[in-house]
């Protein structure tokens, strides 16, 4: 008689407990699929435009520059910007303001020509109105390589003159009725005493504060009060401050004073701590929080809402992953996704969130000796783009008719000729554990991991012949900092070196090809993904 061997109870479930935690780490190894599911007869809304309503620049000077306007007709033709703001409107380098016997002299000479081409590309200012020039200045002191004075008017009645003179003559070339169209700031970040010497006693923080405040609102009161003298349609507001700060106060402020204020202006970058270094030598750290910058956009829109100006408008005339214009985030593939997140999550809380800025041509630390430094731009010196240019891109091209989507990082949308757009990403925050300084970990080479695949399924569509073009940016996809990497990271680049890298970042198409869709008006195609991946998929009518 054969006997079957036995085994101990204990034995048996410790195999059945092998077997069902290998079958679990086989399962959780296993690729997930994410589904990016629309029809096109589920309309969420109108498409929003928020995001292309404003961009940066440095400064008004830079303007005149042939390089500056040429890469600002491209943003404005491929991303849709309608309104940019910079500093440094009334620098001495715009020679706005003098004085002969002491008297005035105005000259508009140099405005007029940046203006004349901002129009001449159907964009409009959106005014920063500082600093101060130096013959109307109550000090010497300035900021940044070309010498922005931060001090308040000597004589308020006459910087009350040359405000109203300057709208005036606005109104004479550009026409009120443009003119109404205009946003007016008064001054840039009065909340730091790097922009702003408000407080002759020069007391340290925090009382350097309450001084300060206190003079900036009285700036803020003079000049609204110039800007109405004008006409009372005319849009002012501020305080432009850094960090979200001094919004209840100068909301308050208005209230009991009946100061007009018709939108409120402050800045935000998604760091860890700090608000200037031009430089980039302290070091920045990306903010780990995935709601930073989306949390305190929300938070400053309920402060209006509760404020004596609750249909006040809100723009943030500042915003980027960093503050400072020497941060590789900036020149890095994980910028379009981070993006697009808070272009997605901030949705309608705020009317303009304007993007630091739209080139590298920025000189507030100098001219830079090299093609790629953590520049804030979307296009360095060469023109060539940046990951963040082909997110600001992409939701131009957007159609205008958003359709309903349940994936939270997607838009969706359609067009009047019956196209479909699909914008989809993955956010992830690489360096939450590491919590790297941002010039050593996005300076590296940072290769991203395999998330899956994103099935992308639309239903509602005409039966038919369609081009299917989807274009990637992510990772050694339209990347141009790794492309330089590859090069040896080159300070300066050669003619080869530069053609080298626009076909890295071109921007073209990974898949181009015609499909067809049946009598169900289904189509549905899967893409794989990584961490930080942008899709832009389109589906156009043949």
């Amino acid at each position: 008689m054969h006997c079957r061997p036995t085994f101990p109870f204990s034995v048996f479930l410790a195999l059945i407990f092998a077997a069902s935690a290998a079958a679990t780490s086989l399962a959780s190894d296993a690729p997930l699929v994410r589904t990016i599911a629309a029809d096109l007869r589920q309309v969420s809304g109108p498409t929003n435009r928020m995001p292309e309503f404003c961009v940066g620049a440095g400064r008004a000077n830079e303007g005149l520059r042939a390089d500056w306007q040429r890469q600002l007709r491209r943003v404005r033709a491929e991303c849709g910007f309608r309104y940019i703001r910079f500093h440094g409107l009334f620098c001495d380098d715009m020679g706005v303001y003098f004085e002969e016997k002491g008297q005035p002299v105005y000259s508009w000479a140099y405005i007029d020509e940046l203006f004349d081409f901002l129009q001449s590309i159907g964009m409009k200012p959106f005014v920063e109105l500082g600093f101060m020039p130096s013959g109307l200045a109550s000090g010497s002191q300035t900021i940044f390589w070309w010498r922005g004075n931060v001090t308040p008017p000597r004589d308020y009645a006459k910087w009350e003159a040359f405000v109203a003179a300057f709208v005036q003559h606005c109104t004479e070339r550009y026409g009120r009725d443009e003119v109404r169209s205009w946003y007016f700031e008064v001054w840039n970040e009065p909340n730091l005493d790097g922009f702003w010497m408000g407080n002759p006693q020069k007391k340290p923080y925090p009382e350097w504060s309450v001084g300060a405040r206190a003079e900036y609102l009285k700036l803020y009161a003079t000049t609204a009060r110039a800007v109405k003298s004008v006409d009372t349609a005319y849009r002012v507001g501020g305080p432009a401050t850094a960090g979200e700060g001094w919004v209840d106060e100068t909301l308050a402020f208005c209230a009991e004073q009946k100061v007009p204020i018709d939108f409120v202006s402050t800045h935000s970058y998604a760091t860890m701590s700090g608000f200037l270094d031009e430089y980039g030598n302290a070091g920045t750290i990306f903010a780990p929080d995935r709601n930073a910058i989306t949390s305190g956009v929300r938070n400053v829109r309920a402060k209006i809402a509760r404020s004596a100006f609750p249909k006040a408008e809100l723009h943030y005339t500042e915003w980027s992953a960093s503050y400072t214009p020497a941060d590789p985030i900036h020149d890095s593939y994980h910028s379009a996704a981070f993006i697009l997140d808070k272009m997605r999550n901030i949705d309608r809380a705020a009317d303009s969130m304007s993007y630091w800025t739209f080139t590298d041509i920025f000189e507030e630390p100098g001219p830079r000796s090299t093609a790629f430094h953590g520049g804030f731009g979307m296009l360095n010196y060469q023109d060539l783009p940046k990951p963040s240019f082909y997110a600001y891109k992409f939701l131009h091209q957007l159609g205008d008719t958003q359709l309903v989507c349940a994936d939270p990082a997607s838009l969706v949308c359609r067009d009047a000729r019956g196209g479909v757009q699909a914008l989809f990403w993955d956010f992830t925050i690489t360096n939450s554990e590491a919590k790297m300084n941002n010039q050593e970990f996005y300076k590296a080479d940072q290769p991203a991991k395999p998330l899956g695949a994103a099935d992308l399924k639309l239903t509602g569509l005409a039966p038919g012949a369609y081009r299917l073009l989807a274009t990637k940016v992510g990772y050694r996809a339209n990347d141009v900092q790794s492309a330089w990497r590859d090069l040896g990271s080159p300070g300066q680049l050669s003619r080869t070196q530069v053609e080298t890298l626009r076909h890295a970042a071109a921007g073209t198409p990974e898949l181009d090809e015609r499909v067809e869709v049946g009598s169900d008006g289904a189509f549905k195609r899967p893409f794989a993904t990584r961490e930080n991946d942008v899709w832009f998929v389109e589906l156009r009518p043949l």
